[in-house]
């Protein structure tokens, strides 16, 4: 093979590579086109009020797609709530987006002291994950918004205190 085939070939397979990490990745545009959706999705909360995901931007905003019968997320759901009354002053707030049946939530809520905003979402909140990014529709989902609703993180399993709270500290 000549010098120039292989030459070209190198340039023809670091550009296939580029793109398709590109792809992968999201460019920012669709990065921002999935934080305006998510932002513009709309709940009920418990009481069966309709609420807009983005009625919280201008807080650092950590949105959590999650589940009664899902035990990572149960995990999880105590440090939500202990951050939740430690920093929600300097600015955090933390909203859960449950898949499930009201009543099961409902009694989890209460059962757990949860101390931030829970919405009840079925087909239509798994569509609105996945738009951002959870494309295998697991559970628990978590997106972190900036204070000007930019979509700043994605995690898909359970999150640690360890994991969470550098990425918040560093949007208060």
């Amino acid at each position: 093979m000549s010098r120039t085939v292989q030459i070209v070939l190198f340039v023809v397979v670091m550009l296939v590579g580029a793109v398709g990490g590109y792809l992968i990745s999201g460019s920012p545009r669709t990065g921002q086109v999935a934080a305006e959706r998510v932002l513009g999705a709309t709940f009920p909360d418990l009481s069966g009020e309709s609420r807009t995901i983005g009625d919280w931007k201008g807080k650092v905003l950590v949105v959590n797609f999650w589940a009664t019968w899902c035990p990572p997320c149960l995990e999880e759901i105590p440090m939500f709530v202990r951050l939740q009354r430690q920093l929600g002053g300097q600015g955090l707030q933390f909203v859960g987006i449950a898949v499930d049946q009201h009543d099961k939530v409902v009694e989890f809520v209460a059962r757990n002291a949860v101390n931030y905003p829970i919405m009840i979402g079925q087909l239509d909140a798994i569509k609105i994950a996945e738009t951002a990014g959870n494309h295998s529709g697991g559970l628990p989902y978590t997106l972190i918004f900036d204070r000007s609703g930019q979509l700043v993180s994605r995690h898909s399993g359970g999150l640690t205190e360890k994991e969470l709270k550098p990425i918040i500290q560093q949007l208060l």
